[in-house]
């Protein structure tokens, strides 16, 4: 039975008064020495609130998919095959891998009531990476249409927090069916969104989106691997100026990381209440390693660039929660890279980032072109 599914939901809804009703069936039919009895009652009363507590966590999980599987809740799933040294394999730009064999695959729907139905998502093994893991595509409505057939188009990868799901930003933040409409009337550029899977660990590990020798290659497989499949499937543009990457709380870490690391991919990064230092994030596996600690760092990573890159940053935040980091970017930066800062109000939550939708990709729209030939 699926974590976030709806049967699954009801089950706990329905436990909530059958546990309650059983409590109170039994609880004067207890017999034995009276330390069994009060033992027992103790038992009726910790199911009850197990039940209650259960039903709160799995509304909560569905509401903002923060796990997507058991796999993911427990930390028993695993996404990495393998990891090969990635330094010794050639790179340099989106389309630059297309010397190996078209990753060809087969989408099918996500199978989520929280996902709107037309997101697809796939399976996809790692070629350069390593890692395992699905990915979640949603067209733009000019995909289809003949006006645009020989047009190519430009692609936002999306990421979650941690521990967050690939479904987030559509389930969620709700981020398609906000954008259709604007796609449409011409407010917001027809991008194709991507979103994959960040979770890779089983052991509860987040991986700061970091290629960690030994233990993983998540940058390969966000930055290579994923834009790749994107190329070989879909009419997406190769070019970097035509792609962009944007996530919250830890994923907008990432974004900003990926974004600043890697210029000859994307041209845009959005980081929505994010942080620059990993050690922020206690789980995160670069915090682990002081030179890894420091060469994630976006901030760093813009300090020592020999040349500033060609990047455009949207960071914003709260004071405490994003703000301050945003501001070290913005007054770090030099010609021609830019950093606009937003000040937000509210929890570290949905509730601010999901509003933001629209601005964030009107942003993006002004900075990315909208179609290619």
């Amino acid at each position: 039975m699926q974590l976030t599914g709806t049967p699954f939901l009801l089950l706990t809804i329905v436990l909530v008064p059958v546990s309650i009703a059983v409590a109170l069936l039994l609880w004067g039919r207890v017999r034995g020495p009276k330390p069994f009895q009060a033992l027992s009652r103790i038992v009726m009363l910790l199911f009850c609130q197990l039940t209650a507590v259960l039903m709160v966590f799995v509304m909560v999980n569905n509401a903002n998919l923060i796990y997507g599987s058991w796999d993911d809740l427990l930390g028993t799933g695993n996404h990495v095959r393998a990891v090969p040294n990635v330094q010794a394999q050639t790179d340099g730009g989106p389309g630059n891998d297309a010397q190996r064999p078209k990753v060809l695959q087969q989408f099918k729907p996500v199978g989520d009531a929280k996902v709107p139905d037309d997101v697809r998502t796939t399976d996809l093994k790692g070629q350069v990476s390593g890692v395992d893991g699905e990915v979640l595509v949603w067209l733009p409505p000019q995909y289809d249409d003949p006006a645009y057939k020989d047009r190519t188009f430009p692609v936002v990868e999306l990421l979650p927090g941690w521990p967050g799901s690939s479904k987030t930003w559509f389930g969620t933040l709700r981020v398609s069916e906000q954008l259709k409409p604007m796609m449409l009337s011409g407010q917001v550029a027809p991008f194709i969104l991507v979103s994959p899977r960040t979770n890779l660990l089983g052991d509860n590990t987040d991986t700061g989106c970091a290629d960690v020798p030994g233990k993983v290659n998540a940058d390969t497989w966000l930055a290579r691997d994923v834009p790749q499949m994107v190329l070989d499937n879909f009419r997406a543009d190769p070019a970097a100026d035509r792609w962009a990457v944007a996530g919250y709380s830890a994923g907008a870490h990432c974004a900003a990381k990926l974004a600043l690391e890697h210029p000859d991919r994307y041209r845009a990064g959005v980081s929505l209440s994010g942080y620059n230092d990993p050690g922020t994030e206690d789980k995160s596996l670069t915090a682990k390693d002081p030179h890894l600690r420091e060469v994630s760092n976006p901030l760093n990573i813009l300090k020592s660039a020999k040349t500033p890159p060609k990047t455009a940053l949207y960071v914003s935040g709260n004071k405490g929660d994003g703000l301050e980091a945003g501001e070290a970017l913005k007054a770090a930066a030099k010609a021609p890279t830019t950093v606009t800062v937003q000040e937000t109000a509210g929890a570290h939550s949905s509730d601010v980032w999901k509003p933001m939708v629209p601005g964030v990709f009107t942003w993006l729209t002004s900075v990315i072109p909208a179609a290619g030939h």
